[in-house]
């Protein structure tokens, strides 16, 4: 005897609608740890991988002017392949077809021949540098009559050096052993030093790079390398 189909409006009503649980990542990423002895390596950097992909989505749906189009972006990448899709129009490899898109426009001459002054440097190291001889009040090296006095705005010199997007620093610890009980004598660390390997902004600044700029893990882990401070993809 055939079983009877059901109407669609009787399966619809058969299907059970997901819960909604509200899980901490934390107790998320102790789960994946909790599973790491029962999986082969690959599948638990698959596991964990998945699981902070979907803690990066649930963050980006709960911000706002977040669109369907640019979550598609970022998972599956843009159908045009061109960096220009993830970090904006003029960056990256595609730079000179927006530059030959634009080279017809009439362009205004920009203010100070492109420089920057020194105070668009927010971001730069302030070293101060005393003068070797003078104090305010001294008098005139060269007319020996009046006084000289410290101006309102130093002479400003800017500098830019290279240097890795993670920078690494190895603490060598003086050890002394005894000749005769041989215990070991170690050097305190210094408490500015922590005691995790990873600081949070080296975190914050591969999000930056992925997230914002549009840098692969494995290009970071590349550049790192060739750098001499290596940073594995999985690590990230």
């Amino acid at each position: 005897m055939s079983r009877a189909r059901k109407k669609p409006k009787e399966r619809a009503k058969n299907k059970r609608k997901p819960q909604h649980r509200a899980i901490d990542r934390e107790e998320l990423e102790q789960i994946v740890e909790r599973a790491k002895s029962s999986l082969s390596a690959e599948d638990h950097y698959k596991l964990k991988a998945s699981m902070e992909t979907l803690s990066f989505l649930t963050l980006e749906l709960q911000a706002k002017g977040t669109s369907i189009r640019r979550l598609r972006n970022l998972l599956f990448g843009s159908g045009t392949e061109k960096t220009s899709a993830v970090v904006g129009p003029g960056l990256g490899e595609d730079a000179g077809e927006a530059e030959k898109e634009t080279s017809d426009k009439p362009k205004k001459p920009a203010k100070g021949h492109g420089r920057n002054a020194a105070s668009a440097y927010t971001g730069a190291e302030k070293v101060k540098i005393s003068h070797s001889s003078l104090r305010g009040g001294d008098a005139c090296p060269k007319c020996e009559d009046g006084k000289v006095y410290e101006t309102p705005e130093p002479k400003m010199l800017v500098r830019i050096t290279g240097m890795t997007p993670l920078h690494a620093v190895v603490y060598e610890t003086e050890r002394f052993r005894c000749n005769l009980c041989g215990t070991v004598f170690t050097a305190a660390i210094p408490p500015e030093v922590g005691e995790q390997k990873y600081d949070e902004t080296a975190a914050s600044m591969i999000a930056l790079l992925k997230y914002g700029c549009g840098v692969p893990f494995y290009r970071l882990e590349r550049l790192q390398k060739g750098l001499g401070i290596p940073m594995p993809s999985s690590t990230q």
